[in-house]
């Protein structure tokens, strides 16, 4: 009998046609949206869940799935995982792997690439009729060459921005609750500084932290008012990572010169959002993952996971929160 992977939600088939003919041998797929009976009734007999955290991934969820033995998710982000109920239960939750790191850190270079370069304005300006008439000793244009990046969470994603932020001859420093050794900061070419000191000596300060209790609304107010007023916030992690009022203010203030976000407090935004009549915010609509190369990535390291626990092995990614059920 086939070992039973529950996929939701579902995807656009396009999309699931490149994960269907990686699906290991021995193993089905039944493939449900959330809540619905069918969910349910496919958790029965499941040993495994693939796809993206919804909310209601609660009680209820692991209470329908009794045999459940991974909650695999292709996603990076897991706050919407009742991190209790699968504790309560014994099921380890594991995340993607890193698979979407590279489209998120190229993503974070694109939005400040675009916020230093005013790329929307100046599309606008164009698409709207004006030509190159802006004054430019007031619409200034800025280069990435010789400034200071920030990075704020040095994992996976964290790691691939310092990288290629390193392509451009910017000064790289970074902060983390887990600090890398002297030589492996030496090999990426970054330089460990407590978070004040990075929001007072940064340029960029990008974000690539967990939605957590210790990260939830960690850009406030304060921080915002230690940030040089030529510095740019990228955020592609999480919108609650950043107060938005406070994000707001400091934009409309100058206090800041501009940002950068994939994510925001409320997805979608209400119409007219505060931010959307800035004209020093940039934002895209957590865009920044799910590239196409990014699902074949996903998919794969899903289903390896997978296997690995299948077979009697010990999973990887397991999140920080869970990784105790598996001593």
């Amino acid at each position: 009998m086939a070992t039973r992977i529950v996929f939701s939600p579902r995807l656009p088939s396009d999309v699931m046609d490149i994960g269907r003919p990686l699906l290991p041998p021995g193993f089905e797929m039944i493939e449900a949206d959330p809540g619905t009976p069918e969910f349910y009734a496919a958790l029965q007999d499941a040993e495994f869940f693939l796809g993206s955290p919804r909310a209601g991934m609660g009680n209820e969820f692991f209470r329908s799935a009794s045999k459940l033995r991974l909650v695999q998710l292709i996603s990076a982000g897991y706050d919407r995982v009742d991190i209790e109920a699968a504790r309560k239960a014994k099921v380890p939750v594991a995340n993607n792997g890193g698979s979407n790191a590279v489209s998120v850190a190229e993503h974070t270079i694109l939005l400040m690439l675009a916020v230093f370069k005013k790329l929307v304005w100046l599309h606008n300006n164009v698409v709207a009729g004006t030509w190159r008439t802006a004054d430019f000793a007031t619409t200034r244009l800025y280069e990435a060459e010789g400034k200071t990046l920030g990075i704020v969470g040095l994992g996976n994603i964290g790691k691939k921005v310092a990288r290629r932020a390193a392509s451009f001859d910017m000064n790289i420093q970074y902060y983390d609750v887990l600090r890398l050794t002297e030589d492996q900061e030496d090999a990426l070419g970054v330089r460990f500084v407590l978070f004040n000191e990075l929001l007072r000596t940064s340029d960029v300060v990008t974000f690539h932290v967990p939605l957590n209790d210790s990260t939830r609304g960690m850009m406030s107010t304060r921080e915002f008012a230690l940030m040089k007023p030529t510095a740019i916030l990228l955020n592609t992690c999480r919108g609650p990572v950043v107060d938005e009022n406070a994000l707001h203010e400091a934009l409309k203030s100058r206090r800041i010169l501009a940002a950068g976000l994939d994510v925001m407090m409320e997805e979608p935004p209400k119409p007219k959002h505060p931010l959307f009549s800035l004209d020093n915010v940039t934002i895209t609509p957590h865009a920044a993952g799910p590239t196409w190369d990014h699902r074949v990535k996903g998919f794969r390291n899903g289903f390896d996971n997978i296997a690995r626990v299948a077979r009697g092995d010990r999973p990887l990614w397991v999140i920080p929160e869970l990784r105790d059920l598996l001593t």
